[in-house]
């Protein structure tokens, strides 16, 4: 999908230097895509000590395989 994005030139310019990027485009896929990894992942710790977790159920699963 095309979009079109305002940015500041020296931010567009230190993202190009960061990520090595060839084109403008790559680096902010490369950005967009690290900051979604990055919020994924932090949902995922949130969860720490709220699920339970049964170590006979995990171990019935794997010797059945």
């Amino acid at each position: 999908m095309r979009t079109t994005v305002t940015l500041e030139k020296g931010m567009i310019d230190e993202l190009l230097d960061e990520t090595k990027a060839k084109s403008r485009a790559s680096a902010v896929r490369e950005a967009v895509g690290d900051y979604l990894r990055r919020k994924k992942i932090s949902r995922i710790k949130s969860l720490k000590g709220k699920l339970e977790f049964d170590r006979e159920t995990a171990s019935r699963r794997h010797h059945e395989r």
